[in-house]
């Protein structure tokens, strides 16, 4: 009896799929090389491609041989997880669609089905059905595995860029030596407030800034939340020696504050930034002399 008959009947369909990738390795991967997925990512070395195919092949052995070729979080995925995400992000960044990726994923399967069948060619109808059946639905799984990661890694790279944008919208500007000010623009959120209060303190700390100033000219309205995080910048940049100035206060933010009853009794606000400016000057020691007109006489 042939050897892959005897193991058909002892093992399950799932487990002979596990021997035979781990059989074939060579060859699926040969043919792996030759596909879109591989051959648009390794464009220099075949023999790359190759290695990264066994690695793969590798890992959807454990998962078969585990029995869990359904299992998306199964512990053979952990180890090509990265490099199915590198892929996939290569794939994107050549301009392919999550569809034309997930299309280039699942032609990965003839090769695996084909090289399975005609191994099992001594096997009964039903039994090559079972395995085929199995290294489908594991081919699947790959395909699954395959775009979560790719949207896993969207996301993140999603987030990261909205953490530039929000540091890059918040910049600290150092107005004179001791001054620094932070103008913002746009709609203040949780995530923002707590950005501008990372950022002014750590230019206090930089700058070895006396004063602070928040001119928030720019901002259309603040709900209770971002209020409370403003009066937390204050009192932070307090702690760290330096006097925080609030400067463009809208008459719809000054409502908000009113109603929501913060004391801004100790707080310093000045109606533009130009008088916060002057106001943290004149309390450093210096001044502002306006010039003399042209033709003036200075007595």
């Amino acid at each position: 009896m042939p050897e892959h008959e005897t193991a058909g009947q002892h093992g399950s369909p799932a487990r002979e799929v596990g021997d035979f990738l781990r059989r074939r390795r060579e060859q699926v991967a040969q043919r792996w090389a030759d596909t879109p997925l591989f051959r648009t990512v390794f464009t220099v070395s075949r023999d790359e491609a190759v290695e990264a195919g066994k690695a793969v092949i590798e890992a959807l052995a454990a998962v078969a041989s585990a029995g869990r070729v359904e299992d998306t979080e199964a512990d053979g995925f952990t180890v090509v997880r990265e490099q199915l995400t590198r892929t996939a992000a290569a794939r994107s960044r050549a301009g392919a669609g999550s569809a034309q990726v997930s299309n280039e994923v699942d032609a990965l399967r003839p090769p695996v089905v084909d090289l399975l069948v005609a191994d099992l060619s001594q096997s009964s109808a039903e039994h090559v059905r079972e395995c085929a059946t199995a290294a489908t639905v594991l081919m699947g799984t790959l395909r699954l595995v395959v775009m979560e990661s790719a949207l896993n890694e969207g996301r993140a790279l999603i987030d990261r860029q909205r953490m530039e944008l929000l540091e890059t919208a918040t910049p600290v500007i150092k107005l004179w030596d001791g001054i620094v000010a932070v103008p913002l623009i746009g709609t203040l959120d949780s995530a923002r407030s707590q950005v501008v209060m990372e950022t002014l303190l750590e230019s206090v700390v930089d700058q070895h800034a006396r004063f602070a100033i928040l001119d928030i000219t720019g901002v259309q309205t603040v709900d209770s939340l971002v209020a409370q995080h403003l009066m937390k910048t204050v009192a932070a940049a307090r702690l760290m020696g330096a006097e925080c100035i609030v400067s463009g206060i809208r008459p719809a933010i000054a409502q908000t504050i009113v109603h929501l009853g913060l004391d801004l009794g100790t707080v310093v606000t000045r109606a533009s930034l130009a008088d916060a400016l002057a106001y943290a000057l004149d309390q450093q020691g210096s001044g502002i002399v306006n010039a003399a007109p042209l033709g003036a006489v200075t007595r």
